[in-house]
């Protein structure tokens, strides 16, 4: 009988004693400032996902030139800091651990949603797939097209990755995970359609298309130990327009090229175009978080437990079931059934569909009391 189940104990000389393998992946939720400050409620709604065995945040961009949305978060300024030090802090009284995702948005966002007010820069001026994006005070506008990174301005960006993980540690922070996926600035730089470069940072070979991912890892390692970062893929993801169209010996490159580091893990998603996880777990020898929901279905616990009992990923990554399910964890271990998401208050900037969410225990004491009262009342009424 294999222990590798949802609800057994992990431990791992980077992320220490973990008391499950479920993690919650991280979701944008729009619950900072204008100026990229968490707001107070940030801590409340990470402090009652604690029991998870890891917390990943919302992407954290690393500095205001990364910005990819309106009311993001970020962790550049001292008072960054001390917001996400409320977080880490309430975090870990709940005896919980959080690691800060950077994410560099690249050629998302748009001048009305940047506190520069500027447009985005990107590997290649290539326009983000066409739809209309959200901007300030909850508009839509067009996407514009991003300016091509000098090189000067990508060693820039290697830096703002470093100087923000430092950050993350003063924060509290136990690690940090650079998004490397789902469209985001390093994604950008390994996809085929939106790095056309014909420098040292394109497509000119593989090793020059993975030169920037392994450029940030090592800087970022460096400055806080690779025991405490950790590095999110999606391979073949097509979300925003991205286009792969062999990504095998790109990803199965850039592995060979971190996985000597000893991250504390690699988080990776799979996707029914490429199977990114059986392909790419030879080339990782520590260890793995899969997500297996994106673009697709919720990932059930059945699912979650299949992925362990597979071998292939030593976690599992939720995202959508956290949201209205602060006690995912205790919710599986009771057989309980999970509560639905309130899409009306997703991206909104208040406790409403982000801390309200009752947990099993909070659900049962407000059912002992409805019981009270009733049976106050019948007692009233018969005297």
């Amino acid at each position: 009988m294999t222990n590798k189940t949802l609800l057994a104990p992990y431990s791992s000389a980077a992320l220490g004693s973990l008391p499950n393998r479920i993690v919650m992946a991280p979701m944008s939720r729009h619950r900072a400032t204008e100026d990229g400050t968490p707001l107070p409620v940030v801590a409340d709604h990470y402090a009652q996902r604690a029991s998870a065995g890891l917390i990943v945040t919302e992407g954290i961009w690393p500095s205001s030139r990364g910005q990819s949305g309106w009311r993001f978060p970020g962790l550049e300024t001292a008072a960054h800091i001390a917001g996400w030090r409320r977080v880490t802090d309430a975090v870990h009284a709940a005896g919980g651990r959080i690691y800060a995702q950077l994410m560099h948005g690249g050629r998302h966002g748009h001048p009305l949603s940047r506190i520069d007010g500027d447009v985005p820069a990107a590997p290649s001026a290539v326009l983000v797939d066409p739809g209309r994006v959200h901007v300030r005070d909850g508009a839509k506008a067009d996407p514009v097209t991003p300016r091509e990174m000098t090189v000067e301005e990508i060693h820039t960006a290697v830096r703002d990755f470093a100087d923000a993980a430092r950050n993350a540690i003063e924060a509290g922070f136990d690690g940090v995970e650079l998004h490397g996926a789902n469209s985001y600035l390093i994604h950008q730089f390994l996809a085929d359609n939106s790095n056309l470069r014909d420098d040292a940072y394109g497509r000119g070979s593989v090793a020059d298309r993975i030169r920037f991912a392994v450029e940030v890892v090592r800087a970022v390692a460096d400055a806080i130990g690779a025991g405490r970062l950790g590095l999110r893929l999606s391979p073949g993801n097509p979300q925003f327009g991205m286009a792969e169209a062999d990504p095998g010996p790109v990803y199965r490159a850039l592995l060979d090229e971190v996985d000597p580091l000893g991250l504390a893990y690699l988080h990776l998603t799979g996707n029914d175009r490429y199977p990114a996880l059986a392909d790419l777990r030879p080339h990782w020898h520590g260890t793995l978080i899969a997500n297996v929901g994106e673009n697709g279905d919720p990932t059930t616990r059945e699912a979650g437990e299949a992925v362990l009992a597979s071998g292939i990923a030593d976690l599992v990554s939720y995202g959508r079931a956290f949201i209205s399910n602060p006690d995912l964890p205790e919710r599986f271990a009771a057989g309980a059934p999970l509560q639905e998401i309130d899409p009306a208050h997703l991206y909104t900037h208040g406790a409403e569909g982000y801390t309200d969410y009752p947990s099993l225990k909070e659900l049962k004491e407000l059912k002992d009391r409805e019981g009270l009262l009733v049976t106050a009342g019948q007692t009233s009424t018969r005297t």
